[in-house]
């Protein structure tokens, strides 16, 4: 396993910025997604991905190794559990080319929202049917297609998450147990999604906060990493703390809480 830093962790930062603080950290990759300043030019990447994706891997000093995808332009909008929308393959189709492009093993999208007129099974019904496209195209292009299991999305519990992937073959997760713990499950109830992850995003937490200082906040590392390791995953852990005005990550300070967590890996690997 080795260490990336998300992109958006840094949002006043530009993405060359951004990469010339994660390599300051003794850090060689980072993840890239759509927000803050960082951010990458969402309609390059679905209009001119092959040409985008070499400039971007060109010029970035550090390895991209995961895209975080968002079909919309929030969490609700076209999102994955609403009536399926072939629009998302095409746009899958032209994400997976920037991902090869610029030698992105990865790509993450959310699993969707319950909407109006929804039940969950019926929200997981949709999801499931629209991921298995997603992900056959990615395995064509031999990009991995996950899901991240988030707070208020379609999938609010371990059970449900390992549902769903059951029901999408070759699909994973982007493991995250701070969306887990902040809704108030154990860290044993959320370890065994180690068997089903392609990659990985850590960040302290404790129950009702998704994000807490290092010092604050319940989750075990050390067993984390551990767990990993015996479940046979030796891709990227990302450290993904954010600071968003209006929340309460505004109160952190990103970059010690960086540190600490790459110190705290460090300290596991030896």
């Amino acid at each position: 396993m080795k260490l990336s830093v998300s992109s958006w962790s840094f949002p006043h930062l530009t993405l060359a910025e951004a990469t010339e603080v994660v390599r300051a950290l003794g850090i060689e990759a980072i993840d890239l997604g759509y927000f803050f300043k960082p951010s990458l030019d969402k309609n390059r990447v679905l209009a001119d991905p092959e040409a985008y994706g070499t400039e971007v891997s060109a010029s970035l000093p550090v390895q991209p190794v995961n895209l975080f995808h968002l079909f919309g332009e929030d969490l609700e909008d076209r999102n994955l559990a609403r009536v399926r929308d072939p629009q998302h393959l095409a746009d899958m189709r032209s994400v997976l080319k920037f991902a090869r492009a610029a030698s992105i093993p990865s790509v993450f999208v959310l699993p969707g929202m319950i909407n109006p007129g929804q039940s969950r099974s019926q929200a997981i019904d949709a999801s499931a049917e629209a991921l298995k496209p997603l992900v056959e195209a990615g395995q064509r292009n031999e990009t991995a297609v996950l899901i991240e299991p988030h707070l208020g999305s379609i999938l609010n519990s371990p059970d449900i998450t390992q549902e769903l992937v059951q029901r999408v073959p070759g699909l994973n997760i982007v493991l995250d147990l701070s969306h887990f713990i902040a809704m108030g499950f154990c860290q044993t109830d959320i370890e065994p999604l180690a068997s089903i992850t392609g990659h990985v995003h850590v960040r302290q937490a404790r129950p009702g906060l998704i994000q807490s200082k290092m010092e604050e906040g319940i989750i075990d590392f050390p067993g984390l990493f551990g767990t990993l390791r015996d479940s046979g995953y030796d891709g990227w852990v990302t450290i993904e703390y954010e600071h968003e005005a209006g929340t309460s990550s505004q109160f952190d300070d990103v970059l010690s809480e960086t540190v600490k967590m790459r110190d705290c890996f460090r300290a596991w690997t030896g």
